[in-house]
């Protein structure tokens, strides 16, 4: 009897370890593919933003710059905006860049200077003009980095990009000071 129980005890204890390594498993597995999940989610709330791989109305979206300068080549630019994502210090960001109607170069960031901080304050292209997703203003591309403070996209200025006749440049210390307008945007 004695000998009975004494395997019978070491059965059950090995079946219990087993089920023990098989739930820890199954917990590391469930935390991967949460992690997973989340990352996904995050590209296409990006890839979304910047109309997909290809949108309907020709938005071409790129690969996002993590910690370093953004660089725009000039012959990516036309009518249509063009949008960038940045991860700047984990912090994600977005620039749009669009050849205005007179034929100039204009950036500014993807967030509204008045919405921005309710998360959903970032522009979609519709036609010629641009649409606050949070309240609906429109914007002209020829407004782009001319019009400051109102419902409009913050603006990148001259003296905070370097423009020649191949690319813009901003540089990543200037991204990093505009990433707190970015804090809440989704």
């Amino acid at each position: 009897m004695l000998i009975n129980n004494y395997y019978g005890d070491a059965t059950m204890k090995k079946k219990m370890e087993k089920k023990m390594n098989n739930r820890k498993s199954l917990w590391i597995l469930s935390a991967l593919f949460v992690t997973a999940f989340l990352l996904v989610a995050q590209v296409q709330v990006s890839a979304q933003r910047a109309g997909g791989a290809q949108s309907s109305s020709g938005v071409q979206a790129h690969s996002a710059v993590v910690d370093q300068d953004l660089v725009i080549p000039l012959g990516d630019l036309s009518a249509t905006a063009q949008f960038y994502p940045v991860v700047i210090e984990g912090v994600q960001m977005e620039v749009l860049a669009v050849k205005a109607p007179d034929g100039t170069f204009r950036t500014a960031f993807n967030t509204c200077q008045v919405c921005y901080a309710s998360g959903r304050g970032y522009y979609k292209q519709s036609g010629n003009a641009l649409v606050c997703q949070n309240c609906g203003n429109r914007f002209t591309m020829g407004r782009v980095e001319v019009s400051s403070g109102g419902c409009n996209p913050v603006p990148i200025f001259p003296q905070y990009k370097t423009v020649d006749s191949e690319k813009i440049t901003i540089s990543k210390d200037f991204l990093v000071k505009a990433k707190g307008i970015f804090a809440k945007w989704r």
